[in-house]
């Protein structure tokens, strides 16, 4: 298997904690409340990536300009709040919360539960007509992974994933009505790739034995979309790619996916389907002779703080679904 004996001791170092926690929890399956797996998770707020982020958040939970948490790329709150949910960040600290109540206070619509662009002009929450898909997701996924499952606004939001995300293949007339007829590049004729992966991270994060009939049809569908289209392809083409920077490896993804990420979320999720074979391969073959992976992606230098420092060589190990760096 790819997490063999040298690789899996690579991604146990102990210089990035972030690394060694889904390390312990997912390739080794030792408890949350494992000695070695609390110390490690500690360890990510104070050190490194999380800590440099933390440090520059504001006492209201934001970073920058409050206004422009989804516009300014990459440097907003609901960036962050998403860079510090792939680092594997415990929930419950201080500002982890505000960061995730600020988020809530700002971005979902009030009116449907999505998740907006920009903050509403005239009543609290975000935008209603500037809900899009993948930040639903990647919101949702955040404030999952961040300790908020049972709140109620959370559990909202995953309704309004239920209700509004596609998983058509282009093949029927596109939905009209709110939301789909804000954005071609969004809400188009054929579902948004980066859209249905992000809705279906977010819903795998919720625990199985607490999973909806709702959000296990929903499940099942987008599943099958991923499927569909072998990972990366063109579902009435396969001999062609569908997203080229899909086979890309990098981290953080951000609006964006690869076949890291996708293949992740079905393991977790138990899929198992020769459609994941080809993909699987792809992520096989990239392994060096050290049998570690290369950054190929990233967005240094974009961030408020960068994820790697610059080097000669910087590698890339995957754990649940999401690419972390070795420094």
């Amino acid at each position: 298997g790819i997490a063999d004996d040298e690789t899996l001791e690579w991604l146990l170092e102990e210089s990035n904690p972030s690394v060694r926690y889904f390390a312990l929890r997912y390739l080794l399956n030792k408890s949350d409340r494992d000695a070695a797996v609390m110390d490690t998770r500690s360890r990510i707020l104070r050190t490194g990536a999380a800590a440099a982020i933390l440090e520059k958040q504001h006492k209201d939970g934001f970073w920058g300009d409050p206004k422009r948490f989804y516009l300014d790329k990459y440097k907003g709150a609901v960036w962050q709040l998403l860079i510090l949910a792939e680092l594997g960040c415990p929930p419950d600290s201080e500002k982890i919360n505000s960061a995730c109540e600020f988020i809530l206070n700002n971005s979902q619509d009030m009116e449907s539960s999505g998740f907006a662009v920009n903050k509403s002009g005239s009543r609290e929450g975000g935008r209603h007509s500037e809900v899009i898909p993948c930040l639903a997701g990647n919101m949702v996924w955040s404030l999952i992974k961040l300790g908020y499952l049972k709140d109620e606004r959370v559990e909202k939001a995953v309704d309004w994933i239920c209700k509004y995300q596609r998983c058509d293949d282009g093949l029927a007339e596109a939905p009209s009505g709110w939301p789909y007829d804000r954005s071609e590049v969004c809400w188009g004729r054929h579902t948004c790739h980066m859209g249905a992966v992000k809705a279906l991270k977010a819903l795998s994060a919720v625990p199985e034995d607490e999973r909806s009939k709702e959000v296990n049809r929903k499940v099942g569908e987008l599943v099958e979309y991923v499927l569909r289209h072998h990972i990366y392809k063109k579902s009435h083409n396969l001999n062609e790619v569908s997203k080229p920077g899909w086979l890309r490896l990098g981290f953080p993804l951000m609006y964006q996916t690869d076949i890291l990420e996708i293949l992740g979320i079905l393991t977790s999720l138990k899929v198992r389907d020769s459609r994941m074979d080809d993909a699987l391969d792809r992520v096989k073959e990239k392994r060096t002779v050290r049998k570690r992976w290369k950054l190929e992606n990233t967005f240094n230098g974009k961030m408020l703080v960068d994820i790697v420092r610059k080097r000669t060589r910087v590698e890339v190990g995957n754990v649940e679904g999401s690419s972390y760096l070795i420094e």
